[in-house]
């Protein structure tokens, strides 16, 4: 059952991936990647949450469910090193550069931001 809930959270969270993509590329004048910056930090604010309530109110079918499966499908650093590949294929180094450092803090900020926001609306 664990496969077929993380199958199901997965494809969901790549449609909605995709859907944000889209949308960005939609009203953005540049090439810069947007929507996959904008997946991975709001994918990695929603793990925070996940993670804090995780612990004491999540079954681990559920756990799964969310995390694994949904911000798994949803958040992938595939498509991030994709972008970066092709932004050094087209010899934006700095560009490049700066998208990798803004990706990586802002997600690692937002997952504590998440994690810390969950906290203080339980205490």
């Amino acid at each position: 059952m664990s496969f077929i809930l993380v199958a199901i959270g997965g494809a969901l969270g790549s449609v909605f991936r995709y859907s944000i993509g889209i949308l960005f590329s939609s009203f953005s004048l540049t090439t810069f990647p947007w929507g996959t910056l904008f997946v991975n930090i709001t994918g990695s604010f929603l793990m925070g949450i996940v993670f804090f309530i995780s612990k004491d109110f999540l079954s681990e079918e559920f756990k799964l469910f969310l995390s694994v499966g949904l911000l798994g499908g949803y958040t992938t650093f595939s498509a991030f090193s994709l972008d970066v590949i092709n932004m050094l294929f087209n010899k934006d180094y700095l560009l490049s550069i700066l998208y990798i450092l803004v990706s990586v803090f802002l997600s690692i900020f937002f997952l504590l931001a998440g994690f810390l926001f969950m906290k203080l609306l339980n205490s």
